[in-house]
């Protein structure tokens, strides 16, 4: 009887050669398969986009219920567009009439309302506006506002004529976050294959690594359009934005991680199966713990009563987790298959027991040298910076400060301001009972910002639904300005203590008060929930208590003094107006999230070496092998975000610079040295209460001090250390 072909030796080895190169056949095959289903919705995600702060905030704020009762006194689909045409010397008869002609012909078109005011000149004669309303359904707003303003291109030599209000401005941001879906990708792939190349001398790598990101934004992508579809989630420019971003700069730090292993196991075997096994074995704990602490950190923002906010939250975890998922799965895959050749043309070597890292090892000598002389001049550096963050201003700023540059709907605002009342066409809205609806009038009329007060009629009576009226309120000051703010809130002041009245004020201007003070209540609230997060992570990946108590005290440090700096650039030189409340929560969010990863990357390197060598040993084992891919690390992260700047709204640029110069001071000065010295400086003792805390492997005698005793890592690596080396890295 034949023996089963299954005990042939040769059949076996035949299968086994098969499966090395077919899994990850396979595994690259169903990745392009995920990108092609979902790579498309990238450029679908502005389509589920909105502009509508008032779609942010909480049914408990009380400009959502002024909004939902307005309802039942006005078409609340329309948001008003307002034209101004200015000419210095006075308006002449011939403006008049091309501006009645242009915008009187788009009344009734699709996108436009019929009721669009006359002319209305300016007490001066020099200038004149018109309220136009602009339909928010089965209609895309930012092309009606671009159809009024393609329509009075043809002024008359001499008069300005802009589009402005809320119409304009919700246009005006929609075209700023246009360039999302192009440019920002564009640059930031640029920027990351630029720095890849120069990390690793190879033109196929880069690239390589940059799919991998494409195909982890492709999911993501295709699942965030699905639930924003799905009215699962609110998702904005900003979120998209900064989706885009996490998932390149995460994507391409895991695979700095991968690929830096992978690098350093072929260095100790001919098979690049077996080298790409133990790197992903190596790597999986520390790029899962790095994952983890940024979703756990991220998911915090659910805890934010603005949708906008908590609706990040779920949007970056998806990003993170779409990142980690291509990191571990396609991009190993690949260089299984690539082997030595993803290097090329610096193929590296099998060379056991050469050198170590010798740049990095020298540093991490220096510092092992004198561990208190550099974390105390390091601290002081740091503490100088954080000096500085109590004057970072960030109560709050105009909506018509949104902007970098020139845009049209500010410009028009600046020009209404000058000759109008410039809270025409936004106007404030009180809901009260209508038995209190004279006091309510007289009251109001008596508040400082205020230029007009009436109540909604038809055929001149007063509109009274549900007992209720509506009371129009015309504002000083710009509705858009932080001015205006004040002034609602001394409207609602005054308001809520007439007895019997049940006033509730709404409008333009009070959804952006609300917006800023639940922005200012959550990030009160959600940056000690995150500390707390992200201690209890570094506790269980540590498994010790100082050692993540250092970690995060160090992180924060890091943050402030990040706050500290932006507030001498932004209140100087770069001459921004301030900042909105969630500048720095996002900022806060992210770099201590994103920033605690290097410190991960470090200590469970430090922690594996501890165990073998004990932790002086460990310590420059670990910064001798994970400087030059944390530092790689660092720099792609903060160029990635840094791209955010080409975006041209203030709230991207000051997140990117936030978060840019943080994760560089995290990577650069944090992580090499001050975390590396305060472990030298403490010793054995950093990992209290482990066991590891107590009976250290390089003790030889009971008496010697752990800080400066010990076994030093020799010189030389070993396939033991794992501490294998490369002049590369």
């Amino acid at each position: 009887m034949a023996e089963p072909a299954s005990d042939d030796p040769n059949a076996s080895g035949r299968r086994v050669r098969t499966l090395r190169w077919l899994l990850p056949a396979l595994l690259i095959l169903l990745w392009i398969a995920i990108g092609g289903l979902t790579g498309p919705f990238a450029g679908k995600l502005s389509s589920v986009t909105t502009s509508d702060s008032s779609a942010f905030l909480p049914a408990s704020a009380e400009s959502t219920r002024a909004g939902e009762e307005l309802a039942a006194f006005q078409d609340t689909d329309e948001v008003p567009a307002i034209v101004i045409a200015e000419r210095t010397s006075g308006i002449t008869p011939a403006d008049r009439a091309f501006v009645a002609d242009a915008t009187g012909g788009v009344a009734g078109t699709p996108g436009f309302g019929t009721a669009v005011s006359p002319p209305i000149p300016s007490s001066d004669g020099r200038a004149l506006e018109v309220f136009i309303p602009v339909s928010t359904v089965d209609s895309d707003l930012g092309d009606a506002v671009e159809a009024l303003r393609t329509a009075l291109d043809d002024a008359p030599d001499g008069l300005t004529v802009l589009v402005t209000g809320p119409a304009g401005q919700i246009a005006d941001l929609g075209e700023a976050f246009a360039g999302i879906d192009g440019i920002l990708l564009l640059v930031a792939g640029l920027v990351v294959i630029a720095i890849l190349i120069v990390v690793y001398r190879s033109p196929i790598l880069p690239f390589v690594v940059i799919i991998s990101a494409v195909f982890a934004l492709a999911l993501a992508c295709g699942v965030v359009y699905a639930l924003t579809r799905a009215g699962l989630l609110e998702l904005n420019g900003q979120s998209q934005g900064i989706l885009f971003i996490l998932v390149f700069g995460a994507a391409t730090d895991y695979a700095l991680l991968l690929v830096s292993r992978f690098r350093e196991e072929l260095t100790g075997t001919d098979d690049r199966v077996t080298a790409i096994t133990r790197a992903w074995r190596a790597t999986i704990e520390p790029i899962a713990a790095s994952a983890g602490t940024v979703i756990a950190g991220v998911l915090c923002l659910l805890l934010s009563d603005l949708n906008s906010n908590s609706s990040l939250g779920p949007i970056a975890a998806l990003g993170i987790v779409a990142s980690f998922l291509a990191s571990m799965t396609f991009l190993p895959a690949v260089l299984a298959l690539l082997g030595r050749s993803a290097f090329w043309p610096l193929r590296p070597h099998r060379t056991d027991g050469e050198p170590t890292h010798r740049f990095w090892h020298g540093i991490a000598e220096w510092v092992a040298a004198r561990p208190r002389a550099v974390w105390v001049g390091t601290l002081i550096v740091l503490i100088v910076g954080a000096a500085f963050a109590p004057t970072f201003r960030s109560d709050g700023i105009a909506q018509t400060d949104f902007f970098l540059g020139d845009v049209d709907s500010v410009a028009g605002a600046e020009i209404q301001a000058q000759h109008f009342d410039a809270g025409g066409g936004s106007p404030t809205w009180i809901l009260t009972e209508a038995a209190a609806a004279d006091q309510v009038v007289a009251t109001t009329k008596t508040v400082d910002g205020v230029a007009q007060v009436s109540v909604s009629s038809e055929n001149g009576a007063p509109i009274v639904r549900d007992g209720r009226v509506a009371v129009e309120v015309t504002l000083a000051d710009n509705a858009e300005s932080l001015a205006a703010q004040d002034t609602v809130e001394r409207i609602r002041t005054r308001v809520h203590a007439i007895p019997g009245a049940d006033a509730e004020v709404g409008g333009t201007t009070a959804v952006a008060l609300d917006t800023r003070t639940t922005a200012k209540a959550d990030r009160n609230l959600i940056i000690p929930v995150v500390l707390l997060v992200v201690l209890a992570v570094l506790i269980l990946l540590l498994r010790s208590l100082v050692a993540p108590l250092l970690l995060l005290a160090t992180t924060v440090l890091s943050f402030a003094t990040t706050l500290g700096v932006a507030a001498l650039l932004f209140n100087g030189p770069f001459g921004f107006p301030g900042a909105d409340p969630t500048v720095p929560l996002f900022a806060f969010v992210f770099l201590v999230a994103l920033g605690i990863d290097y410190n991960i990357f470090l200590m469970t390197r430090v922690r594996e070496e501890s165990l073998r060598h004990g932790t002086r040993a460990g310590v420059i084992a670990g910064l001798t092998s994970t400087g030059g891919v944390i530092t790689s690390a660092g720099v792609v992260l903060a160029a990635t975000f840094a791209s955010l700047a080409v975006i041209p709204l203030l709230f991207l640029a000051q997140v990117a610079f936030l978060v840019a110069f943080g994760v560089l001071v995290d990577a650069l000065i944090v992580r090499t040295l001050l975390v590396p010295a305060l472990s030298l400086d403490i010793g054995r003792r950093i990992w209290w209460p482990s066991a590891l805390s107590r009976t250290d492997p390089a003790r030889t005698d009971p008496t010697d001090d752990d800080k400066s005793g010990g076994t030093p890592v020799p010189a030389t690596g070993s396939a033991e250390s794992g501490v294998r080396v490369d002049d590369q890295g």
